[in-house]
């Protein structure tokens, strides 16, 4: 990076920077509760509707965050976002402490803390739109993947280091001292633009609410993708993406270490994946670039599910996490060209609603399968059990193995057919090509 390029990202790199930080004792206290709720029930519904409680409340309310996000100060609201989120982390600390942490607290505490995140993420997505330049675009979103990535490196190694040390009031006391460092930084260093006014801004809230369906609407391409998306994130928390740490844990005998390992695989992938859409040239077509590596990252899946080698899993997990990395720069790169700023939040917030409403039932209905149906089956004599435990070995986690599959070959054959829909050629146009079409 150049100096000039270095001036125009300086507010950027602190925000990214400082926000990193907080990122890391976030993922640290997540796995670290992943762990102590596994421990208390052992069963992979217990973990998922933990996810679910975070998911749930920011799906519905994003409707109502975008329409804010666009009408008010967007360093407000991540500050005031950011605050009630480590009172979260504090009714944590305090809980466990008093030895009165129970998982229900855990499922309410989530629940409140993902409707502050239905505020905080759509505005840090046009807080980066306004502090980056366009042709940095992809560099910002690099940046941003590497940093998700180390931190998933660090977590859970930090994490199970913590845990072991001082248990989870040392990882939560890590985790509150790293967002004062967040805190602090956007606070008193880094200064957000704010777009002008437009004149729609003027219309009923309930009206504002709805703009950002009213765009997709009249976007065909940008609607089409964000429905395919809602397919994958379903059959992706059905996969590996929902399901990794009770399949782990199940075929290793509770083994935290190899979960571990996994998981931080997962993150070089992502790391590396995050570096090469980076220094690649820009592809001629996103859209494809998009079906392809989510069609290939299914195909991780598919390999994880057949095998119980911890060094396959790894290797799985890199390949896939790095082709999802390159997926994710080119779809956020298109939201921010594609979508005028000042319609960003709304825009954003409706996408991301429609993309990921899909992923709490997935989630409870991956856990529901895996203990009631896939788990039970794989370990009930019958002919077609004994065909395929020749694929998926047998024993705890290989009804899990059977599921990944699945997902895996539905998630490849919907991404690949894609491919030859005309539809999606729409977002690959540039201005000057559509304005020369028009």
């Amino acid at each position: 990076m150049n100096k000039h390029s270095f001036k125009q990202l300086h507010s950027f790199l602190l925000l990214w920077g400082s926000q990193t930080v907080s990122q890391l004792g976030t993922a640290m206290t997540d796995y670290a509760v992943i762990i102590w709720v596994y421990s208390q029930r052992g069963t992979a519904s217990s973990v998922t509707l933990l996810t679910v409680c975070t998911f749930l409340p920011t799906i519905f309310f994003r409707f109502l965050a975008g329409s804010m996000v666009d009408r008010q100060n967007k360093k407000r609201i991540m500050l005031i976002a950011d605050l009630l989120a480590a009172c979260g982390t504090l009714a944590v600390f305090v809980l466990h402490s008093a030895d009165a942490l129970r998982i229900w607290h855990l499922y309410v505490i989530n629940f409140l803390l993902s409707f502050m995140n239905a505020f905080q993420e759509p505005a840090s997505f046009v807080a980066v739109s306004l502090l980056v330049p366009k042709e940095h675009y992809a560099r910002a979103g690099g940046l941003q993947g590497f940093s998700g990535a180390a931190v998933s490196i660090l977590a859970p190694a930090l994490g199970a280091l913590l845990l072991a040390a001082g248990g989870l009031d040392l990882v939560l006391m890590i985790d509150m001292a790293t967002f004062a460092v967040a805190f602090l930084v956007l606070l008193f260093l880094i200064r957000i633009p704010e777009p002008e006014r437009q004149a729609a801004e003027q219309e009923p809230f309930s009206q504002t609410c709805l703009a950002g369906i009213r765009y997709l609407k009249e976007h065909t391409g940008i609607l089409r993708i964000t429905l395919f998306l809602a397919v994958i994130n379903f059959l992706a928390k059905l996969g590996n993406d929902g399901m990794l740490s009770p399949f782990i844990l199940g075929r290793t005998g509770n083994n935290q270490s190899v979960l571990g390992m996994v998981e931080s695989f997962t993150a070089l992938g992502v790391l590396a994946g995050s570096v090469l859409a980076t220094a690649i040239k820009p592809p001629k077509s996103r859209t494809r670039l998009i079906f392809i590596t989510t069609g290939l990252v299914f195909a991780g899946n598919m390999i994880q599910s057949l095998t119980s080698r911890p060094w396959l899993w790894c290797a799985a997990a890199f390949g896939s996490y790095a082709l999802a990395a390159v997926m994710n720069v080119n779809q956020d790169i298109l939201m921010r060209e594609k979508v005028p700023m000042e319609m960003q939040g709304r825009v954003f917030s409706a996408k991301s609603t429609l993309q990921n409403f899909t992923i709490p039932p997935a989630l409870l209905l991956g856990g529901l399968l895996a203990d009631t149906v896939f788990e039970p089956f794989m370990r009930t004599d019958s002919p077609a059990q004994r065909m395929l435990s020749g694929f998926f070995g047998t024993g705890k986690g290989a009804g899990i193995g059977l599921m990944f599959f699945v997902a895996g070959i539905v998630g490849m054959l919907i991404s690949f057919t894609r491919l030859r829909k005309p539809v999606y050629r729409e977002l690959d146009r540039t201005e000057t090509e559509t304005v020369q079409k028009n």
